[in-house]
């Protein structure tokens, strides 16, 4: 994993309340004050922000605005992660655990689990 990825996640997860997170000094703290709902519209005006940049470099060939708010998304994304006691490496795993698959079959693998799960299987 990217040491960057690393060090801003431990970052991020040092600025929980329980670990002494200050929401008045700290913007990740005041995040995680305002609960799991904050964290989340957050990150659906990033994403937002992403696809419209995308949008404009399409035309423009700027993509400079794309890779900050892209940067932007990943940001409040490992802000969730951390309200939930995961990690940039746990994403990591996941997507190792994931490669050489091929995505329709890792889709359809997905969805006969929430099948057994439903039918009590």
């Amino acid at each position: 994993m990217s040491d960057t990825l690393q060090r801003v996640g431990e970052v991020i997860a040092s600025r929980k309340l329980e670990r002494g997170g200050n929401p008045e000094k700290s913007y990740v703290a005041r995040l995680f004050a305002k609960g799991d709902d904050a964290i989340l519209k957050k990150i659906g005006e990033e994403a937002t922000e992403t696809v419209m940049a995308a949008k404009d470099a399409r035309i423009s060939g700027d993509k400079s605005k794309v890779l900050y708010e892209c940067a932007d998304l990943w940001f409040h994304s490992m802000v969730l992660l951390a309200h939930f006691d995961l990690t940039p490496q746990d994403v990591i795993n996941e997507l190792a655990r994931r490669e050489g698959l091929s995505g329709l079959d890792e889709k359809a693998a997905r969805q006969d689990n929430k099948n057994e799960e439903a039918y009590g299987e």
